[in-house]
């Protein structure tokens, strides 16, 4: 049976890097609390981020009334989540095309027969499906596919999804898109977990193209886990004033419970030393350290991984693929890897796969 890759990906973020902005306007916001303020400016020095950027403009003065340069963040009277959903249907749809431009498609996007665009951070209809498929010239018949809410491992469940879309149908070429804009949901909060939480988050975009042909990265398996007992330790809900992240800091040892006992199976029978790649979602520097300790990695192991989290910060669903487009770039043909990313449920979502020679 034929098997499907990845031949190509291509990434993109928007314009303004606001790590260090985000930083001081919340170190301002505790202004009051100068213990907290402490603790929370040595946590965010440890978080493994020095960039991560925004689809808004920041304000030249962060300790000053407003978030942004436009201001819509103005203290005391953030966005709700109408005018946050309103800045994502504009935004979103720039930032998809930015990256799926890069993968220079050419005359081949009149030969895409199908599109899958994950996203978690907005909604809108017609939406961004759409968007693409006018903005990119692809056939108006092109089969469409929307992966919703799922939050950071969407793009492992879009990546099975044109694995099997593949595979039933050869001559099949899936465009899938992973499109995410965390930063329109900042909330003005002097709740410490709350302002870490969001310290992680940054915007980012992936394109990918998956099909038949037998280059680039190929897809080998599948397999998903659900930790029942810790599915209120991550959670992602939509609130008045936009979407509400908890991300618990119980997560990286519920992680490291949830892979220990099923390693065999996440494998496919290979075992830990065979695997030469490591594609994990950076959801954040104490859980790449949790699935480091849990399998017993090399200490270089994860490297890709923590770099993109340097870069960029936890851009959700599109976070892995930006590790996996560094390794569609680098590793040598043959090379066995393994991909997974965490999110609400808890979940992992975990695939084997081999760069093709």
């Amino acid at each position: 049976m034929n098997q499907a890759h990845i031949n190509r990906i291509a990434t993109a973020v928007p314009d303004h890097e606001v790590h260090g902005f985000f930083i001081r306007f919340a170190v301002a916001s505790l202004a009051a609390q100068p213990r907290r303020q402490s603790l929370f400016t040595k946590m965010a020095e440890r978080s493994g981020i020095e960039s991560r950027y925004s689809c808004f403009e920041p304000a030249d003065d962060p300790e000053g009334p407003c978030a942004d340069k436009a201001g819509i963040f103005q203290r005391g009277a953030f966005p709700g989540t109408a005018e946050r959903m309103d800045l994502y249907e504009g935004a979103a749809a720039d930032l998809a095309m930015r990256a799926v431009d890069r993968l220079a498609l050419g005359p081949d996007v009149a030969a895409v027969t199908h599109l899958i665009v994950a996203s978690c951070t907005g909604l809108s209809a017609p939406g961004l499906d759409l968007e693409i498929v006018h903005r990119a010239g692809l056939s108006p018949s092109v089969e469409r596919t929307l992966i919703g809410f799922m939050g950071c491992y969407a793009a492992i469940n879009a990546l099975k999804l044109a694995h099997h879309i593949v595979r039933s149908e050869p001559a099949a070429r899936v465009l899938v898109v992973n499109c995410e804009l965390t930063s329109l949901h900042f909330k003005e909060t002097d709740d410490l977990e709350r302002l870490l939480t969001f310290c992680l988050w940054g915007d980012g975009c992936s394109a990918a193209l998956v099909s038949a042909q037998p280059t680039g990265i190929r897809l080998d398996g599948f397999k998903a886990l659900l930790a029942r007992d810790a599915q209120d330790l991550m959670t992602w809900k939509v609130r008045d004033d936009g979407f509400d992240m908890v991300l618990s800091g119980r997560v990286p040892a519920a992680i490291q419970s949830l892979l220990g006992g099923n390693v065999a199976e996440i494998l496919r029978g290979d075992t830990v030393d065979e695997v030469d790649l490591w594609a994990v979602h950076p959801g954040g520097r104490s859980v790449l350290d949790a699935v480091q300790r849990t399998l017993n990695l090399a200490p270089d192991a994860l490297a890709r991984s923590r770099e993109v989290l340097r870069a960029n910060g936890n851009m959700s669903s599109a976070t892995v693929m930006f590790v996996l487009a560094d390794m569609l770039a680098t590793a040598e043909a043959g090379a066995k890897g393994c991909g997974m990313a965490f999110g609400p449920g808890l979940t992992a979502e975990t695939m084997t796969f081999a760069v093709a020679a």
